[in-house]
């Protein structure tokens, strides 16, 4: 089984919820948002078949949001771009998991050819996030779903393709990004940023990259260019809660 780069990210897609049953918040309610996001990627196109979204509470009611359905592209969310796919207000003051079901109109496109995009399981029992969230009230809460299409799109050897998806949740009120850009414009090139976790991204074609839901510390970033250019490392990038740290342009 081959794996294939492509930043699909992304995807962030809820916002919002409609609760069951109150549990110990005393009827308090608590605005929550989810939204898609992506990295770019070698692919033309990575449309994903969204028809329905649901939240475990704390208390473990299941929790219906008002889901934006249909089919979204989810390389056209990338670098700080992201959609609102869900809405509605939460009253339970937890949040343990988040499921989003597919339908079968996925697909990716590869060297203008469109193949049927397969997601085992994600039809049924739906793809699940685990969360394990404690919310405030007054507080209006916003969860980034960001696809790693380098880790979830895979062609299998018969040339089909499937989706695993290795999705990362992200808080934007306990987040930090870093943003950056090389040269020469039009380089394909893949970014790390490490501290005790590794995060990834590629280089859109402008030239641009962007990593966000990065825990504050610090970081070293490794720009990995294709041939025949070489690999570039930045040491001690910090990182800080609501902040997008820029490490300017990288001549390769």
């Amino acid at each position: 089984m081959k794996k294939i780069p492509v930043v699909l990210g992304i995807m962030i897609l809820l916002i919002g919820m409609v609760g069951c049953k109150k549990d110990s918040s005393n009827g308090a309610s608590y605005p929550y948002s989810i939204r898609m996001t992506d990295g770019p990627g070698p692919y033309s196109a990575v449309n994903i078949d969204l028809q329905s979204v649901e939240v475990t509470g704390g208390d473990g009611s299941t929790v219906v949001l008002n889901v934006r359905s249909g089919i979204y592209n989810l390389l056209n969310f990338t670098n700080g771009l992201d959609t609102l796919i869900a809405t509605g207000t939460l009253r339970v003051a937890s949040v343990q998991q988040i499921r989003l079901i597919l339908g079968p109109n996925n697909t990716v496109v590869a060297n203008n050819i469109t193949y049927p995009l397969s997601t085992p399981s994600a039809e049924q029992s739906g793809l699940k996030l685990q969360v394990n969230q404690t919310l405030q009230a007054g507080v209006e809460y916003a969860v980034l779903l960001d696809f790693d299409a380098n880790k979830s799109i895979v062609q299998q050897g018969n040339g089909s393709y499937s989706l695993k998806p290795v999705i990362k949740t992200i808080e934007k009120a306990i987040s930090g990004a870093i943003s950056g850009s090389i040269a020469p414009v039009g380089t394909m090139a893949y970014v790390t940023a490490t501290s005790n976790l590794s995060f990834s991204s590629n280089v859109n074609i402008t030239g641009n990259f962007l990593m966000m839901g990065l825990a504050p510390g610090i970081y070293t970033v490794t720009v990995t260019p294709a041939v025949p250019f070489n690999p570039v490392t930045i040491s001690n990038v910090n990182v800080a809660i609501g902040v997008t740290t820029s490490i300017g342009k990288i001549t390769l």
